[in-house]
Protein backbone atom coordinates (compact mmCIF):
# COMPACT_ATOMS: atom_id res chain seq x y z
CA UNK A 1 0.00 0.00 0.00
CA UNK A 2 2.58 2.06 0.97
CA UNK A 3 4.30 1.81 -2.64
CA UNK A 4 1.07 3.34 -3.75
CA UNK A 5 1.33 6.55 -1.63
CA UNK A 6 4.35 7.97 -3.30
CA UNK A 7 3.63 7.93 -6.60
CA UNK A 8 0.56 9.48 -5.78
CA UNK A 9 2.10 12.30 -3.57
CA UNK A 10 4.20 12.96 -6.31
CA UNK A 11 1.49 12.98 -8.60
CA UNK A 12 -0.74 15.37 -6.36
CA UNK A 13 2.40 17.76 -5.77
CA UNK A 14 3.01 17.69 -9.98
CA UNK A 15 -1.19 18.62 -10.43
CA UNK A 16 -0.77 21.71 -7.82
CA UNK A 17 2.48 23.12 -9.58
CA UNK A 18 0.66 22.86 -12.43
CA UNK A 19 -2.49 25.01 -11.26
CA UNK A 20 -0.27 27.29 -9.94
CA UNK A 21 1.55 27.70 -12.91
CA UNK A 22 -1.60 27.86 -15.20
CA UNK A 23 -2.79 31.31 -12.94
CA UNK A 24 0.43 32.94 -13.85
CA UNK A 25 0.79 35.64 -15.91
CA UNK A 26 3.35 34.99 -18.63
CA UNK A 27 3.91 38.68 -19.24
CA UNK A 28 5.03 39.24 -15.75
CA UNK A 29 8.52 37.33 -15.95
CA UNK A 30 10.41 38.86 -12.83
CA UNK A 31 13.20 40.28 -14.51
CA UNK A 32 16.27 40.16 -12.38
CA UNK A 33 16.95 44.05 -13.29
CA UNK A 34 14.10 45.55 -11.15
CA UNK A 35 15.68 47.14 -8.65
CA UNK A 36 19.02 47.44 -10.28
CA UNK A 37 21.09 50.10 -11.85
CA UNK A 38 20.28 50.35 -15.75
CA UNK A 39 22.98 48.91 -18.35
CA UNK A 40 24.44 51.68 -20.01
CA UNK A 41 24.96 52.08 -23.17
CA UNK A 42 25.86 54.85 -25.71
CA UNK A 43 23.83 54.39 -28.86
CA UNK A 44 22.93 56.89 -32.35
CA UNK A 45 20.58 58.51 -32.54
CA UNK A 46 17.90 57.52 -35.45
CA UNK A 47 17.20 60.82 -36.84
CA UNK A 48 20.53 62.07 -36.33
CA UNK A 49 23.24 59.70 -36.99
CA UNK A 50 26.22 61.94 -35.46
CA UNK A 51 24.36 62.05 -32.18
CA UNK A 52 24.06 59.95 -29.33
CA UNK A 53 21.71 58.85 -26.30
CA UNK A 54 23.29 57.78 -23.61
CA UNK A 55 21.93 56.07 -20.14
CA UNK A 56 24.11 58.95 -18.16
CA UNK A 57 22.61 61.65 -20.15
CA UNK A 58 19.08 60.71 -18.93
CA UNK A 59 19.77 60.36 -14.65
CA UNK A 60 18.39 62.33 -13.03
CA UNK A 61 14.94 62.27 -14.88
CA UNK A 62 12.39 59.67 -14.57
CA UNK A 63 12.17 58.01 -18.34
CA UNK A 64 10.66 55.08 -20.14
CA UNK A 65 12.55 53.01 -22.38
CA UNK A 66 10.33 51.45 -25.36
CA UNK A 67 11.97 48.36 -27.32
CA UNK A 68 10.51 48.24 -30.50
CA UNK A 69 11.17 47.04 -34.34
CA UNK A 70 9.04 48.23 -37.43
CA UNK A 71 8.87 44.28 -38.22
CA UNK A 72 7.55 43.73 -34.88
CA UNK A 73 3.90 43.19 -35.14
CA UNK A 74 2.76 43.62 -31.74
CA UNK A 75 4.65 46.88 -31.67
CA UNK A 76 1.66 47.78 -33.41
CA UNK A 77 -1.00 47.36 -31.16
CA UNK A 78 1.11 49.69 -28.14
CA UNK A 79 2.70 52.53 -30.24
CA UNK A 80 -1.19 54.61 -30.36
CA UNK A 81 -0.87 54.02 -27.15
CA UNK A 82 2.89 55.95 -26.45
CA UNK A 83 1.99 58.85 -29.31
CA UNK A 84 -1.07 59.29 -27.04
CA UNK A 85 1.05 59.07 -23.73
CA UNK A 86 3.45 61.25 -25.35
CA UNK A 87 0.99 64.09 -26.17
CA UNK A 88 -0.42 63.79 -22.63
CA UNK A 89 2.56 63.39 -19.85
CA UNK A 90 5.66 65.12 -19.84
CA UNK A 91 8.15 62.29 -19.03
CA UNK A 92 11.22 61.61 -21.51
CA UNK A 93 10.09 58.72 -23.75
CA UNK A 94 13.30 56.97 -25.25
CA UNK A 95 12.64 54.35 -28.14
CA UNK A 96 15.58 51.56 -28.59
CA UNK A 97 14.74 50.30 -32.51
CA UNK A 98 16.11 47.01 -32.02
CA UNK A 99 17.67 44.90 -34.97
CA UNK A 100 16.12 47.24 -37.39
CA UNK A 101 16.33 48.50 -40.95
CA UNK A 102 17.26 52.44 -40.35
CA UNK A 103 15.06 53.02 -43.03
CA UNK A 104 12.13 51.10 -42.15
CA UNK A 105 12.44 52.58 -38.38
CA UNK A 106 11.94 55.90 -40.51
CA UNK A 107 9.07 55.37 -42.39
CA UNK A 108 7.68 53.70 -39.24
CA UNK A 109 7.67 56.71 -37.01
CA UNK A 110 6.28 58.63 -40.01
CA UNK A 111 3.52 56.15 -41.17
CA UNK A 112 2.53 55.86 -37.01
CA UNK A 113 3.49 58.80 -35.31
CA UNK A 114 6.85 59.43 -33.31
CA UNK A 115 6.36 59.73 -29.47
CA UNK A 116 9.76 59.69 -28.67
CA UNK A 117 11.86 62.28 -27.19
CA UNK A 118 14.90 60.06 -28.48
CA UNK A 119 15.09 56.73 -30.54
CA UNK A 120 18.54 55.22 -29.98
CA UNK A 121 19.70 52.31 -32.45
CA UNK A 122 20.74 49.10 -31.27
CA UNK A 123 21.53 47.53 -34.68
CA UNK A 124 22.89 44.88 -33.56
CA UNK A 125 20.76 44.17 -30.12
CA UNK A 126 23.71 44.18 -28.16
CA UNK A 127 22.24 46.89 -25.72
CA UNK A 128 19.02 44.90 -26.29
CA UNK A 129 20.88 41.64 -24.27
CA UNK A 130 22.12 44.12 -22.18
CA UNK A 131 18.78 44.68 -20.80
CA UNK A 132 17.57 41.21 -20.68
CA UNK A 133 15.52 41.86 -24.03
CA UNK A 134 13.40 38.58 -24.25
CA UNK A 135 12.01 39.93 -27.29
CA UNK A 136 10.23 43.29 -28.65
CA UNK A 137 8.30 45.12 -27.53
CA UNK A 138 9.31 45.25 -23.84
CA UNK A 139 9.15 48.73 -21.76
CA UNK A 140 11.02 49.54 -19.07
CA UNK A 141 10.24 52.73 -16.48
CA UNK A 142 13.38 53.99 -14.69
CA UNK A 143 13.55 56.24 -11.73
CA UNK A 144 15.87 59.82 -11.14
CA UNK A 145 18.80 57.95 -9.78
CA UNK A 146 18.86 55.36 -12.40
CA UNK A 147 17.09 52.33 -11.19
CA UNK A 148 14.97 50.10 -13.20
CA UNK A 149 11.44 50.33 -11.39
CA UNK A 150 9.78 48.12 -13.68
CA UNK A 151 9.52 46.03 -16.83
CA UNK A 152 6.62 45.24 -19.09
CA UNK A 153 7.17 42.41 -21.73
CA UNK A 154 4.79 42.85 -24.39
CA UNK A 155 2.65 45.18 -25.36
CA UNK A 156 1.79 47.92 -23.37
CA UNK A 157 -2.26 47.93 -22.80
CA UNK A 158 -4.37 51.09 -22.23
CA UNK A 159 -4.67 48.89 -18.48
CA UNK A 160 -0.79 48.72 -17.71
CA UNK A 161 -0.43 52.61 -18.56
CA UNK A 162 -3.71 53.15 -16.19
CA UNK A 163 -2.61 50.68 -13.22
CA UNK A 164 1.29 50.54 -13.62
CA UNK A 165 2.94 52.92 -15.14
CA UNK A 166 1.16 56.02 -14.43
CA UNK A 167 0.93 55.20 -10.96
CA UNK A 168 4.22 54.47 -10.47
CA UNK A 169 5.12 58.04 -12.62
CA UNK A 170 3.46 59.60 -10.05
CA UNK A 171 4.95 57.68 -7.20
CA UNK A 172 8.22 58.18 -8.72
CA UNK A 173 7.25 62.01 -8.84
CA UNK A 174 7.39 62.27 -12.31
CA UNK A 175 3.71 63.27 -12.98
CA UNK A 176 2.14 65.71 -10.58
CA UNK A 177 -0.71 64.87 -8.56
Amino acid sequence: MNRFLIPFGFFIALVVLLAVGLKLNPREVPSPLIGKPAPDFSLPQLHTADATISVAELKGQVWILNVWASWCVACRSEHPLFVEFARQYPVTLVGLNYKDEHTEALRWLVTYGDPYTYTAVDREGRAGLDWGVYGVPETFVIDKQGVIRYKQIGPVTQEVLDDKIVPLLHELEALPG
